[in-house]
């Protein structure tokens, strides 16, 4: 098996429902975010993914985040936005796009991140 993995950014703010501490309040984060895809077998040029292609529908995924207030967002007024879910939320708009997604992860600083295995 392959795998090839991506990274990315994207700056957004959220406040976490149901939780005692700072966090609860409003607060934002430079968020970090890579992606895994895997195959059995290359392609006829030796790839598992172009990794431009990658990017670029991982970006598009990612331009729907950009500077944005979860907590407003449909999705998010549902769903509590902690690191997790937005990993989801990421796979979940990836995963039709992009055969062989493995995992998204998302770090909300350079010692804390959550990782969804679809």
């Amino acid at each position: 098996m392959y795998k090839i993995k991506i990274e990315s950014s994207f700056s957004a703010a959220h406040n976490l429902r149901g939780y005692k501490g700072k966090c609860e309040n409003l607060h934002g984060h430079n968020w970090k975010v890579a992606v895994e895809v895997a195959a059995d077998n290359l392609d006829k040029a030796g790839m598992v993914l172009d990794f431009k292609d990658l990017k670029m529908k991982l970006n598009r995924v990612l331009e729907k985040l950009d500077h944005k207030y979860f907590n407003r967002m449909p999705y998010f007024k549902k769903v509590n936005p902690t690191s997790e879910n937005i990993a989801r939320y990421i796979y979940d708009n990836l995963s039709s796009r992009v055969a062989g997604l493995l995992s998204v992860t998302v770090w909300e600083s350079n010692n804390s991140c959550a990782t969804y295995y679809g």
